[in-house]
């Protein structure tokens, strides 16, 4: 048993450089996807800063986490399109998996608009839009959360 942990600690070893690059993009495991997509929503696009809940002291509340939140902040200048709150985006209600990649990728959202300010129009590749709504699928919604809540 020993000889053969060795060897295959050698063989990752030898193959490990080019498999630990690939490894947040691939789609074998689900896991693998979902914590891309968890990367992706929390440290790239940061959708927890407008689509989570604030408590008081302005710290996000977790349990409500990207259920949707007002928007806390507004424009200068009037914006006639601006978002007065965020959808919910916790289980992707509403959208199917093919218009949320499609919107992830493109920026035009299920209804062919784009989405309203100040949501920015995202230009992910296939395999990370494929990784974020695979992580926000794996994240509870709200009860409350209704399929039409999502309205850009």
């Amino acid at each position: 048993m020993i000889k053969v942990s060795i060897a295959v600690l050698f063989m990752a070893m030898i193959s490990g450089v080019s498999l630990a690059a690939d490894a947040p993009h691939a789609a074998a495991g689900s896991y693998t996807k979902i914590a891309r997509g968890k990367y992706l929503v929390e440290q790239v696009g940061l959708c927890g800063d407008c689509h989570t809940p604030r408590d008081q002291r302005g710290g996000a509340i977790a349990a409500k986490n990207l259920q949707g939140a007002p928007i806390g902040f507004k424009p200068i200048a009037p914006v006639p399109v601006w978002a007065d709150k965020a959808p919910a985006i916790a289980g992707m209600p509403g959208w199917d998996d093919a218009a949320a990649i499609r919107f992830l990728m493109t920026g035009i959202a299920y209804n062919d608009l784009p989405a309203r300010p100040p949501m920015p129009p995202y230009r992910f590749n296939r395999q990370d839009a494929e990784a974020i709504l695979a992580y926000l699928r794996s994240v509870p919604k709200s009860a409350s959360t209704s399929a039409k809540s999502q309205g850009q």
